[in-house]
C-alpha cells in the first residue's frame, strides 16, 4: 500500500519566500524537532523533514532570500530578509542538496504534534552530516525567480 502525499504549503509573512513540501507525513503524528542551538531557539524554529519528501522553495524576490550559517557552519538556515521569516534549514552535499522545514511558516503549522528536544550539537560532524542524510528531506529546489 502506498502511502498518500499531500503537498503542505508556507512561506515567509511577505510574500517574497514560498515552499511546497510534498511529503507521506500526516501532520497530527508527526512530532517537529526543536533544536535546542541558541539560534533555532531565538527563531523559535521547530523542525520537520520527511527522507521521501520533497521540497521546493520559490524566491519570488530573490534579493530577499538570505542565508544564515553559524555552529559547524555546515548548514544554511534561509531567512526574509524583508520580514525575518525562518522558512528551511538546507545542508548541500556534493551535488546533493538535503532540508528541513520550519513548521512555524507552514500554513498547516497549529496541525503538527507538541515539539520534542533535539540536541544536534551534541553531536560530532561526522554524526551530524550522517543525521541529516538519513532525516532530511532528499529533493530540494530552491528556485530564484
Amino acid at each position: 500500500m502506498t502511502a498518500t502525499r499531500a503537498t503542505l504549503q508556507g512561506g515567509c509573512h511577505c510574500g517574497a519566500i514560498a515552499l511546497a513540501f510534498s511529503t507521506a507525513l500526516v501532520p497530527a503524528d508527526t512530532v517537529p524537532r526543536a533544536c535546542d542551538c541558541s539560534f533555532c531557539r531565538a527563531q523559535g524554529a521547530a523542525w520537520v523533514s520527511d527522507a521521501n519528501a520533497q521540497l521546493i522553495i520559490h524566491a519570488h524576490r530573490p534579493e530577499r532570500l538570505r542565508r544564515y550559517r553559524q555552529g559547524s557552519l555546515a548548514a544554511q538556515f534561509l531567512l526574509c530578509g524583508e520580514c525575518g521569516v525562518l522558512v528551511a534549514v538546507v545542508f548541500e552535499d556534493g551535488e546533493r542538496t538535503y532540508a528541513a522545514v520550519n513548521t512555524g511558516c507552514l500554513e498547516k503549522r497549529d496541525a503538527f504534534a507538541p515539539t520534542a528536544s533535539a540536541s544536534p550539537q551534541r553531536l560530532s560532524p561526522e554524526e551530524k552530516l550522517a543525521r541529516w542524510r538519513q532525516l532530511w528531506i532528499g529533493e530540494v529546489s530552491v528556485q530564484l525567480m
